[in-house]
Protein backbone atom coordinates (compact mmCIF):
# COMPACT_ATOMS: atom_id res chain seq x y z
CA UNK A 1 0.00 0.00 0.00
CA UNK A 2 1.55 3.27 -0.79
CA UNK A 3 2.52 5.16 2.11
CA UNK A 4 0.89 9.15 1.80
CA UNK A 5 2.40 11.74 4.24
CA UNK A 6 1.42 15.42 5.18
CA UNK A 7 3.91 17.64 6.18
CA UNK A 8 2.37 20.77 7.47
CA UNK A 9 5.08 23.42 7.35
CA UNK A 10 3.95 26.41 9.98
CA UNK A 11 6.23 28.82 11.24
CA UNK A 12 4.85 31.80 11.08
CA UNK A 13 4.78 35.07 13.07
CA UNK A 14 2.08 37.26 13.82
CA UNK A 15 3.34 40.26 12.63
CA UNK A 16 1.41 40.64 9.45
CA UNK A 17 -1.66 39.67 11.62
CA UNK A 18 -0.85 42.78 14.26
CA UNK A 19 -1.10 39.37 16.47
CA UNK A 20 1.16 38.68 19.67
CA UNK A 21 -0.33 35.32 19.11
CA UNK A 22 1.58 33.30 15.92
CA UNK A 23 -1.01 32.88 12.98
CA UNK A 24 -1.41 29.57 12.94
CA UNK A 25 -2.63 29.53 16.59
CA UNK A 26 -5.34 32.13 15.81
CA UNK A 27 -8.69 30.65 16.63
CA UNK A 28 -11.38 30.29 13.47
CA UNK A 29 -14.77 29.41 14.95
CA UNK A 30 -12.94 28.45 18.30
CA UNK A 31 -10.67 26.34 17.09
CA UNK A 32 -6.44 26.84 15.73
CA UNK A 33 -6.36 27.67 12.01
CA UNK A 34 -3.70 24.78 12.34
CA UNK A 35 -6.38 22.01 13.72
CA UNK A 36 -8.88 23.06 10.50
CA UNK A 37 -6.06 22.67 8.71
CA UNK A 38 -4.79 19.17 9.44
CA UNK A 39 -8.58 17.96 9.84
CA UNK A 40 -9.09 19.05 6.02
CA UNK A 41 -6.41 16.29 5.00
CA UNK A 42 -7.04 13.43 7.35
CA UNK A 43 -10.86 14.03 6.19
CA UNK A 44 -9.44 13.08 2.70
CA UNK A 45 -7.48 9.99 3.65
CA UNK A 46 -7.72 9.11 7.58
CA UNK A 47 -4.78 7.06 6.52
CA UNK A 48 -2.01 9.96 5.75
CA UNK A 49 0.74 10.85 8.08
CA UNK A 50 1.37 13.92 9.48
CA UNK A 51 4.50 15.56 9.96
CA UNK A 52 4.08 19.00 11.86
CA UNK A 53 6.66 21.45 11.49
CA UNK A 54 6.65 24.13 14.13
CA UNK A 55 9.74 26.88 15.78
CA UNK A 56 10.64 24.31 18.57
CA UNK A 57 9.96 27.25 21.51
CA UNK A 58 6.37 26.60 20.18
CA UNK A 59 5.82 22.89 20.94
CA UNK A 60 4.85 23.00 24.67
CA UNK A 61 2.21 25.84 23.32
CA UNK A 62 0.80 23.38 20.28
CA UNK A 63 0.93 20.58 23.18
CA UNK A 64 -1.39 22.75 25.51
CA UNK A 65 -3.64 23.94 22.73
CA UNK A 66 -4.14 20.59 21.90
CA UNK A 67 -4.93 19.20 25.28
CA UNK A 68 -7.04 22.40 25.86
CA UNK A 69 -9.40 21.35 22.35
CA UNK A 70 -8.92 17.93 22.41
CA UNK A 71 -7.23 17.09 19.46
CA UNK A 72 -6.19 14.10 19.12
CA UNK A 73 -5.07 13.32 15.71
CA UNK A 74 -1.53 11.64 15.75
CA UNK A 75 1.36 13.44 14.37
CA UNK A 76 5.10 13.63 14.65
CA UNK A 77 6.71 17.38 15.40
CA UNK A 78 9.69 18.17 13.55
CA UNK A 79 11.94 21.23 14.46
CA UNK A 80 11.25 24.57 12.04
CA UNK A 81 14.68 26.18 10.72
CA UNK A 82 15.92 29.69 10.40
CA UNK A 83 13.79 29.69 6.68
CA UNK A 84 11.64 27.67 5.16
CA UNK A 85 13.77 25.85 3.01
CA UNK A 86 15.25 24.63 6.42
CA UNK A 87 12.05 23.93 7.82
CA UNK A 88 10.81 21.47 4.97
CA UNK A 89 13.99 19.91 5.07
CA UNK A 90 13.59 18.78 8.78
CA UNK A 91 10.27 17.69 7.87
CA UNK A 92 11.05 15.22 5.45
CA UNK A 93 14.05 14.14 7.15
CA UNK A 94 11.39 12.75 9.80
CA UNK A 95 9.81 10.43 6.76
CA UNK A 96 12.21 7.38 6.91
CA UNK A 97 9.63 5.51 3.89
CA UNK A 98 9.35 6.01 0.38
CA UNK A 99 5.50 7.23 -0.67
CA UNK A 100 3.56 10.48 -2.01
CA UNK A 101 4.21 13.88 0.46
CA UNK A 102 2.13 16.57 0.55
CA UNK A 103 3.69 19.60 1.69
CA UNK A 104 0.98 22.38 2.62
CA UNK A 105 1.30 25.47 4.31
CA UNK A 106 -0.64 25.47 8.11
CA UNK A 107 -2.10 28.38 7.34
CA UNK A 108 -4.18 27.01 4.26
CA UNK A 109 -7.31 25.18 5.73
CA UNK A 110 -9.42 25.17 2.86
CA UNK A 111 -8.01 23.10 0.54
CA UNK A 112 -10.57 20.89 -1.09
CA UNK A 113 -11.05 17.09 -1.22
CA UNK A 114 -10.95 17.44 -4.99
CA UNK A 115 -7.76 19.68 -4.74
CA UNK A 116 -5.96 16.86 -2.95
CA UNK A 117 -7.10 14.21 -5.26
CA UNK A 118 -6.00 16.40 -8.20
CA UNK A 119 -2.67 16.66 -6.31
CA UNK A 120 -2.13 12.63 -5.77
CA UNK A 121 -3.12 11.51 -9.23
CA UNK A 122 -0.80 14.32 -11.51
CA UNK A 123 2.18 12.75 -8.74
CA UNK A 124 1.06 9.07 -9.47
CA UNK A 125 1.05 10.12 -13.25
CA UNK A 126 3.91 12.93 -13.74
CA UNK A 127 5.80 12.30 -10.56
CA UNK A 128 5.09 15.60 -8.86
CA UNK A 129 1.72 18.36 -8.70
CA UNK A 130 1.31 21.98 -8.37
CA UNK A 131 -1.71 23.24 -7.44
CA UNK A 132 -2.43 26.63 -9.18
CA UNK A 133 -5.49 29.04 -10.22
CA UNK A 134 -5.76 31.33 -12.94
CA UNK A 135 -5.37 34.69 -12.17
CA UNK A 136 -8.60 36.56 -12.79
CA UNK A 137 -7.44 40.70 -12.10
CA UNK A 138 -5.31 42.26 -14.86
CA UNK A 139 -1.75 42.03 -14.72
CA UNK A 140 1.17 44.28 -15.23
CA UNK A 141 5.13 44.05 -15.64
CA UNK A 142 6.97 47.32 -13.77
CA UNK A 143 10.57 47.57 -14.31
CA UNK A 144 12.85 50.47 -13.23
CA UNK A 145 10.26 53.35 -14.04
CA UNK A 146 7.71 51.81 -16.66
CA UNK A 147 5.17 49.32 -16.41
CA UNK A 148 3.57 47.33 -19.66
CA UNK A 149 0.40 44.86 -19.45
CA UNK A 150 0.94 41.13 -19.88
CA UNK A 151 -1.53 38.79 -20.58
CA UNK A 152 -2.90 37.41 -17.78
CA UNK A 153 -3.85 33.84 -19.35
CA UNK A 154 -0.54 32.85 -19.44
CA UNK A 155 0.27 33.55 -15.33
CA UNK A 156 -1.46 31.49 -12.21
CA UNK A 157 -1.31 31.76 -8.55
CA UNK A 158 0.32 29.16 -6.84
CA UNK A 159 -1.10 27.27 -4.16
CA UNK A 160 -0.06 24.03 -1.61
CA UNK A 161 -0.11 21.44 -0.86
CA UNK A 162 2.81 20.89 -3.20
CA UNK A 163 2.77 17.15 -4.15
CA UNK A 164 6.01 15.06 -4.90
CA UNK A 165 7.56 11.19 -4.65
CA UNK A 166 9.28 11.31 -1.13
CA UNK A 167 12.74 10.57 -2.86
CA UNK A 168 12.70 12.54 -5.35
CA UNK A 169 11.86 16.21 -3.40
CA UNK A 170 14.09 14.66 -0.41
CA UNK A 171 17.17 14.35 -3.21
CA UNK A 172 16.15 17.74 -4.25
CA UNK A 173 16.21 19.36 -0.95
CA UNK A 174 20.01 17.86 -0.59
CA UNK A 175 20.92 20.61 -2.94
CA UNK A 176 22.55 23.63 -1.73
CA UNK A 177 19.56 26.70 -0.37
CA UNK A 178 19.27 29.81 -2.65
CA UNK A 179 17.05 32.56 -2.19
CA UNK A 180 15.54 32.00 -5.57
CA UNK A 181 13.72 29.07 -3.60
CA UNK A 182 10.21 30.41 -3.18
CA UNK A 183 8.17 27.01 -2.26
CA UNK A 184 9.03 23.18 -3.02
CA UNK A 185 7.98 23.43 -6.64
CA UNK A 186 11.28 25.62 -7.51
CA UNK A 187 13.62 23.41 -5.25
CA UNK A 188 12.49 20.35 -7.50
CA UNK A 189 12.91 22.55 -10.71
CA UNK A 190 16.26 24.08 -9.92
CA UNK A 191 17.34 19.99 -9.57
CA UNK A 192 16.49 19.85 -13.18
CA UNK A 193 12.95 18.10 -12.99
CA UNK A 194 9.82 20.21 -15.16
CA UNK A 195 6.94 20.72 -12.78
CA UNK A 196 3.04 19.27 -13.44
CA UNK A 197 0.19 21.96 -12.63
CA UNK A 198 -2.96 20.38 -11.15
CA UNK A 199 -6.26 22.59 -10.32
CA UNK A 200 -6.50 23.79 -7.22
CA UNK A 201 -9.66 25.56 -5.34
CA UNK A 202 -9.99 29.40 -5.03
CA UNK A 203 -11.07 29.10 -1.00
CA UNK A 204 -7.58 27.72 -0.85
CA UNK A 205 -6.06 31.00 0.93
CA UNK A 206 -3.09 31.79 2.63
CA UNK A 207 -4.41 33.06 6.06
CA UNK A 208 -1.70 36.37 6.45
CA UNK A 209 -3.35 39.36 7.53
CA UNK A 210 -6.86 40.50 9.30
CA UNK A 211 -8.39 40.44 6.15
CA UNK A 212 -7.93 36.93 5.35
CA UNK A 213 -9.30 35.71 8.54
CA UNK A 214 -11.96 37.34 7.93
CA UNK A 215 -12.54 35.88 4.58
CA UNK A 216 -12.22 32.97 6.02
CA UNK A 217 -14.63 32.93 8.76
CA UNK A 218 -17.28 33.79 5.45
CA UNK A 219 -16.04 30.26 3.90
CA UNK A 220 -16.41 27.87 7.30
CA UNK A 221 -19.83 29.67 8.04
CA UNK A 222 -21.25 28.76 4.56
CA UNK A 223 -19.69 24.71 5.18
CA UNK A 224 -21.55 24.70 8.12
Amino acid sequence: MLKKFALIVAGGSGNRMNQTVPKQFLELSGKPILMHTIEAFQGFDPTIEFILVLPEDQFDYWKELCSRHKFGIPHQLAAGGSVRFDSVKNGLNAIQEDGIVFIHDGVRPFVSDQTLQNCLNGTLEKGNALPVVPVTESVRFIENETSRAVDRSKYFLVQTPQTFKVSVIKAAYNQPYSEWFTDDASVLENSGTPINTVVGNRENIKITYPEDLIQAEAFLSSKL
